[in-house]
């Protein structure tokens, strides 16, 4: 046989297989297609939540509660209430409650926020508020992960394991839908965690939301960090912008600049040198500048101000030492010797109703952790080392009470996009969280002891 012969001799053999390679590939392309074109009705009911704007300063939190109390309606064993704490009745809070077999146990709170963030159409490739579905599975939407996913996601694994499971719980499980989250929640959680509704909740453990990851692990966070909010004011004797003298209000001002920066490097440098997270150092980071006497064509440049101020915004992680940071403010970035006042915003606590750090041990000593962590295995899925969440949610509140919280979004392989433009989320890693959520879901519910 020539060369010729079993060249084409040994391309004739393959050829059944390369084209059935071929018809299975465009098999595939077809049903990805298919997918993306007729959506399964947990992806159109993202979809549908996802499109109403919700956002901030003008949150449509009416249109929100009528969906979700809709698509509840539609769940058997599912009870809803509507909760008001402001005068106006103007922010609701939807609260579901999923009863358990056995009432006297500690019960299973899953938390989310109704509001989101602001959105420029201008800066996203697709409205914000369209629920766009791209033909690469990525959903664009304000809200896709922070956190409209995991609301509607804890209430499809409910749905699936009631219609498609017949699971019942032991536990009673509620689930939350709260107001004002992206601005301090002081409307929202803060006001429920006080009400008696609240105490007749009797929690156990609570899920509220964390952040997607870049990489193959779920991330999960035991703690916030809280925020402070520092003005620092500097007065001095005004003067003729060519004379030098001590103790201008400028001079004093940036003194306290200098030394608020050596201490924001130095807590950055262990960052940077590997020994701690982002996280787990206190940020000081200046927000504003305030100071000179204003002109019709800027300011005025020969003269020195008689006061001026800056702004910073702190962040503290669960094991900084508020009383620490209070004198360190007090004696060395604003002292009153140098003719300086400051004023301090607290955003939250930094330690619980009995005085220890606000935090949720994430190790044996806290069971419900075990078996928090044993269901996300049981889904098919790996957790990343614990971490303290860099900024805050409604998490602070429950904490603050004793109650275990752990902050959870089964995002994986997804890149971070809260608050950001063209936030999205892809309709397999969405499907992949409910998932997860069944998992989690039925496993907490189950669980017999918490001692």
């Amino acid at each position: 046989m020539s060369e010729q012969q079993r060249f084409c001799h040994h391309h004739l053999l393959l050829s059944p297989f390369l084209l059935a390679f071929l018809s299975f590939s465009l098999f595939l392309a077809a049903a990805a297609e298919i997918h993306h074109q007729n959506p399964p009705p947990a992806i159109t009911r993202f979809q549908q939540y996802l499109q109403i704007s919700s956002a901030h300063p003008t949150p449509d939190y009416t249109s929100a509660i009528n969906f979700l109390t809709s698509f509840s309606n539609s769940i058997p064993s599912l009870q809803s209430q509507i909760l008001y704490f402001t005068p106006e009745k103007d922010k609701p809070l939807l609260l579901l409650t999923w009863p358990g077999s056995d009432p006297t146990l500690p019960s299973i709170l899953l938390n989310s926020h109704l509001d989101s963030v602001p959105a420029d159409p201008s800066k996203w490739v697709h409205p914000p508020f369209s629920a766009y579905h791209s033909s690469d599975g990525k959903i664009f939407a304000r809200g896709a992960q922070d956190d409209k996913c995991i609301g509607i996601q804890y209430l499809e694994a409910i749905k699936r394991l009631i219609e498609e499971k017949n699971f019942s719980p032991l536990r009673t499980v509620h689930i939350s839908f709260v107001p004002d989250e992206e601005i301090g929640g002081f409307d929202g959680m803060a006001k429920f965690v006080k009400s008696d509704e609240f105490k007749a909740l009797n929690l156990g453990f609570v899920l509220d939301e964390g952040q997607a990851s870049p990489g193959d692990e779920y991330r999960v966070f035991y703690a916030d960090r809280q925020p402070w909010h520092i003005v620092i004011k500097a007065v001095g004797m005004p003067g003729h912008g060519s004379r030098m003298f001590d103790n201008s209000a400028m001079e004093n001002l940036m003194k306290s600049v200098e030394v608020i920066t050596k201490f924001r490097d130095a807590e950055f440098d262990k960052v940077k040198a590997g020994l701690a997270a982002n996280s787990e150092v206190t940020s000081a980071n200046p927000v504003f500048l305030k100071a000179g006497i204003p002109s019709p064509t800027g300011f005025v440049m020969n003269v020195q101000p008689s006061e001026a101020e800056a702004g910073f915004d702190l962040r503290l992680p669960p094991t900084a030492d508020p009383d620490a940071v209070r004198r360190r403010i007090a004696e060395e970035w604003a002292p009153s010797w140098r003719n300086m006042s400051f004023e301090i915003t607290e955003k939250g606590p930094l330690r619980d109703h009995k005085g220890r750090p606000l935090l949720t041990p994430t190790n044996d000593s806290n069971s419900w952790w075990s078996v928090f962590k044993q269901a996300v295995t049981s889904a098919g899925g790996k957790l990343a080392k614990p971490e303290i969440l860099p900024s805050t949610t409604d998490a602070r509140f429950m904490r603050q009470l004793g109650i275990p919280t752990i902050g959870f979004s089964p995002m994986r392989n997804t890149p971070i996009l809260l608050h950001d433009h063209n936030e999205f989320l892809k309709d397999s890693v969405y499907l992949e969280g409910i998932k997860v959520y069944e998992s989690v879901i039925k496993s907490l519910s189950s669980f017999a002891d918490s001692s």
